[in-house]
This record gives C-alpha cells, sequence and structure tokens, in this order.
C-alpha cells in the first residue's frame, strides 16, 4: 500500500517510440507539477527513449516482447516472459500502490496495465491514432476510461472514447491559432513535412509537382522541405532546375515557426503532425504512409478531412500531376483556404494535456474500478 502522508501516485505505462512517450512525458510533467509522484513502467528499449522525462520520474523496467519478431522459439518465449512481466508489475503496485494507472500503447505497456486490472486499479489508455494500436485494442474494454488523442477514433463495439487529442509541444501552442494570412500575388511559404518512415516518395514527386504549378503561383513561392539526408542532393538540384527558391533540410528545428507562416502544408498524417497542424491551424494535403499499421494514416487524415480542412491523396493516387493540381487548388483560392485555415482550427485540442489530466483526477476521485 501506498505509504500514508505521500503524495498520490500515477503509474505510466508506455512503449518504446517517440508516439507514445511524448504524450505520457507530457503527462508526467503536469501531474508533477500538481504534486503527485509519477513513475514510468516500460522495458529495457523504452528506458532508452525515456531521457526527456523528469528527473523525478524513476523507470521502472519490466519484461515484455512481441510476437511481430523473432523465430519460432523466440514466439514460443513471450507469454512467459510477458507473465513475468506482469507479475514483478504487481508486487512492485502492491508495494506502492498508484492511484491510477494510465497507458500509452506498445508492448511494454501489457505488464503494468494487466496487473492493474489483476489488482482492479483505476486505469486508462491514450490511444494517439485513429486506430487503435494492438496492446489498446486488448485493453480498451477492460480500462474506465480510452482516452483518443485523434478523431473519431475506430473502437471496439461497446466502446466509448474520450477526445481528449494529442500533447503537442510548448512551441506549437506558442503559436496555436496564429492568424492564417491567405494566398494572395505575394511571397507565399509551402512547407513539406515528412515521417522519417516513407518519405521518399514526398522527395520524388512533391518538387516535380511544384515545377508544374502556374507560373503566377511559382513566382511567389518558397518552399520548405523537409527530406531523408539521402535524397538531399537531388531535391535541391529538383528545385533548382525547376527555379524555386527551396530550403532543404533533413529536420528543421523549428517546425512550429514554419507551420505558423505556412499557406499550405503537405504532410504525412502521422498523429503528432496533425495535432501540430490542427492546433496552429494550417490547410494540408495529407499523404498517409500507406505502409503504416492497420493504415492508421489514413483514419488520422479523417477529422481534417470530414471538416474540409485538408484534402487526402492516397500513395495509390499520388503523382506530381494529381497534387500540382490540388496543391493550385488552395493556392489560387484565398477564401478558400481560409476556410481550411479556420476548419482545422476548429479540430485542433491545445489543451490536450489538461483533458488527460483531468480524467486522471476523475479516475482518482471515483477510484472506479472494473
Amino acid at each position: 500500500m501506498t505509504m500514508a502522508g505521500s503524495a498520490p501516485l500515477l503509474l505510466i505505462a508506455a512503449g518504446g517510440t517517440g508516439g507514445h512517450m511524448f504524450p505520457a512525458q507530457a503527462l508526467a510533467e503536469a501531474m508533477i507539477a500538481r504534486g503527485w509522484r509519477v513513475k514510468l513502467s516500460t522495458d529495457a528499449r523504452g528506458a532508452r527513449y525515456a531521457g526527456g522525462f523528469p528527473k523525478e520520474v524513476p523507470v521502472e523496467e519490466v519484461s515484455s516482447a512481441t510476437f511481430a519478431r523473432g523465430g519460432l522459439a523466440a514466439k514460443a518465449a513471450v507469454p512467459l516472459r510477458i507473465a513475468g512481466g506482469v507479475m514483478s508489475a504487481a508486487m512492485a503496485m502492491r508495494r506502492d500502490r498508484p492511484t491510477v494507472v494510465v497507458g500509452f500503447g506498445g508492448y511494454p505497456s501489457i505488464p503494468a496495465l494487466a496487473a492493474a486490472t489483476l489488482l482492479r486499479l483505476p486505469r486508462m489508455i491514450h490511444e494517439q491514432n485513429g486506430v487503435l494500436g494492438r496492446v489498446n485494442q486488448i485493453f480498451a474494454p477492460r480500462v474506465n476510461a480510452v482516452a483518443c488523442g485523434t478523431w473519431p477514433t475506430t473502437l471496439p463495439e461497446g466502446v466509448e472514447g474520450i477526445h481528449t487529442g494529442n500533447p503537442v509541444r510548448q512551441a506549437v501552442l506558442d503559436r496555436a491559432a496564429a492568424p492564417y494570412i491567405p494566398p494572395g500575388d505575394y511571397p507565399m511559404s509551402l512547407v513539406v513535412i515528412g515521417g522519417s518512415q516513407g518519405a521518399r516518395i514526398l522527395s520524388d514527386v512533391v518538387p516535380a509537382a511544384v515545377a508544374l504549378l502556374p507560373e503566377g503561383i511559382r513566382a511567389n513561392l518558397r518552399v520548405a522541405h523537409q527530406a531523408r539526408a539521402e535524397d538531399l542532393d537531388r531535391v535541391i538540384a529538383a528545385y533548382d532546375a525547376a527555379g524555386i527558391d527551396a530550403d532543404v533540410q533533413p529536420f528543421f528545428t523549428d517546425i512550429p515557426r514554419r507551420l505558423s507562416e505556412a499557406q499550405l502544408v503537405v504532410s504525412r498524417s502521422g498523429a503528432s503532425s496533425i495535432a501540430d497542424i490542427s492546433v496552429i491551424g494550417r490547410p494540408s494535403i495529407l499523404i498517409p504512409f500507406a505502409a503504416a499499421t492497420a493504415d492508421h494514416q489514413t483514419a488520422n487524415a479523417r477529422g481534417l478531412v470530414q471538416a474540409d480542412a485538408a484534402v487526402l491523396i492516397p500513395e495509390s493516387a499520388l503523382d506530381p500531376a494529381a497534387l500540382a493540381a490540388q496543391m493550385a487548388a488552395v493556392l489560387s483560392n484565398p477564401q478558400a483556404a481560409g476556410a481550411m485555415a479556420t476548419n482545422a482550427l476548429a479540430q485542433g485540442r491545445p489543451d490536450a494535456t489538461g483533458h488527460l489530466v483531468d480524467l486522471v483526477l476523475r479516475l482518482a476521485e471515483k477510484r472506479v474500478t472494473r
């Protein structure tokens, strides 16, 4: 049991990717600011991604595993490893009983969520994408609340989600709802961002599409294009050949500023990109990564597309002519572009972290068990 008089304890369980870890870190910071103690439960791989967490957060490493990797022998050992992780997580919870347990997805979150279920502790999950990940799919019917970063999120029958949004960085919040300058006969900015996976297709298609734009648009356009290091030279050469003013880098440290100054964004539809685009409020053309698990990037784009804030082009339909036509439609129509920006903003959840905090506090008050 938790020691008498000690602060309430939030146990966060998360897997080892930025997508899982960033919202987990945002919640940890907010709960520490409220005087809570916070622990992070993850596996050895996840612990390597925990460097951004506040120093007050101890990391409890548990044994977990995935069925997705390894041969038959490795797969056969998975249930035993997970069971061991669940047992050690349960023993740790008996020594220091969490007030609330929150899972953010990924296999390393299994032991803590399973132990919390066995001990009937108040518990919830947060899903970043528009389709539940495998682990969250398992626990969604077994927790007291399902927080959804992307809306709408596809949920199992009988499970209700709560739209909290995905936490965004402070640099994005500093630009939230920045006034939008519609396209016109003056310098305009196009921002091109893709995840590290599958970004090659954007490097192949976007410069060629920009070259096809009408001269009146092209002459005013400056492009900021995030491209993989191995693609840099040919992307720079393609923009130079088309006479386009382009800043091509493998990584922009000032994406929030660039988004706030953009007339149009061409992007993958990862959960964090969608959150940034909607919190700042910009028109976008979204190209979901076709190989994403359960096609979750298409699901992530749904909210902005349904709100008339974004245009979706599947990879199968992406070519320079199709992309150029969509870019020209936005950049030659200031009224429509302005409406898209307003609609994007309406989808944003700048206080996503606050919504997650409220859910944790509600669970702590009710001490709901299932």
